[in-house]
């Protein structure tokens, strides 16, 4: 069983969501994810791991509202059970000495580099961490990532909280005034990676990205969650989904993730209600 634990809604049309699952608190690493289904007539959802605990068997996930089965999610409270999830999945991020690591994100992504931030710190990295978002009010785990990092930047578009402009003008004007960062790392929407990739590729400098197709399965067999990186075919649930930005094809990517948006938009209308876990449903870990 996979009670919930605590959840709150930590910037507008944002969530965080605390599960009992022992199992996977005690073999999760920096960069897997997890695969849910809220109730059994709900879609298998990846949702990126953003914190663990193996002595309590805590895992949190931030949860972005987007279609009918996130919202089934979200709308379940404390105390209730999810029919099912799966994990933990996908290549854990390489943790290691790097030297100066920036981490930038934005919406779901600012939860999921936690959980990096503070590896990398503890690997002896310099960890710099640049989260945006449109105004001051989605920003959220301030203090949370200020213990995690070594400095923390906010920036948003409309001024009204720290830096003025996107995570990428931070990264951008860094490394155009000298400064070192041996690595980047991105998580958030296709076009804040796509971007950062671009303006880190001039520098050289080595940019991983967490790749968020379409996924289905979560273990290779469907097929669903295919991208192009070096003009090979991978798979982001097995192969990733962390990969080389200036490797990656956008324009396909983004093809793909946006199919079938406008469904995913009107499936919030027909929201049903979750169906309790019936008693002796069959669990799911990996």
């Amino acid at each position: 069983m996979f009670k919930i634990l605590h959840k709150q809604e930590v910037a507008p049309n944002v969530h965080e969501i605390v599960i009992e699952a022992p199992a996977i608190a005690k073999k999760a690493q920096p960069g897997q994810f997890l695969i849910l289904m809220a109730d059994e007539k709900s879609e298998r959802v990846p949702y990126t791991l953003s914190d663990w605990d193996a002595d309590t068997g805590a895992v949190t996930l931030i949860v972005l509202e987007a279609g009918h089965s996130s919202r089934k999610l979200i709308l379940m409270e404390p105390g209730d059970q999810i029919e099912h999830v799966v994990g933990p999945l996908g290549v854990p991020l390489e943790i290691g000495h790097h030297g100066t690591v920036a981490l930038a994100a934005g919406c779901y992504g600012i939860g999921a580099i936690l959980s990096i931030a503070r590896a990398m710190r503890k690997a002896r990295n310099r960890v710099i961490a640049i989260v945006e978002a449109r105004s001051h009010y989605l920003h959220y785990y301030e203090d949370q990532l200020r213990e995690v990092s070594d400095e923390l930047i906010q920036t948003t578009i409309d001024g009204s909280e720290g830096i003025k402009g996107h995570a990428v003008d931070v990264i951008k004007k860094r490394l155009e005034d000298g400064e070192q960062l041996d690595l980047v790392v991105v998580v958030g929407c296709p076009f804040m990676m796509m971007l950062t990739g671009r303006e880190t590729e001039p520098h050289k400098v080595r940019t991983l990205v967490a790749l968020n197709p379409i996924m289905v399965d979560g273990t290779g067999m469907c097929g669903a969650c295919r991208v192009s990186v070096s003009g090979e075919m991978k798979f982001a649930c097995v192969d990733g989904p962390f990969f080389d930005a200036h490797a990656v094809d956008w324009d396909e990517l983004w093809d793909r993730k946006a199919a079938y948006s406008q469904e995913e938009i009107q499936s919030v209308e027909r929201t049903e209600p979750v169906v309790p876990l019936r008693p002796g449903s069959r669990t799911d870990t990996l």
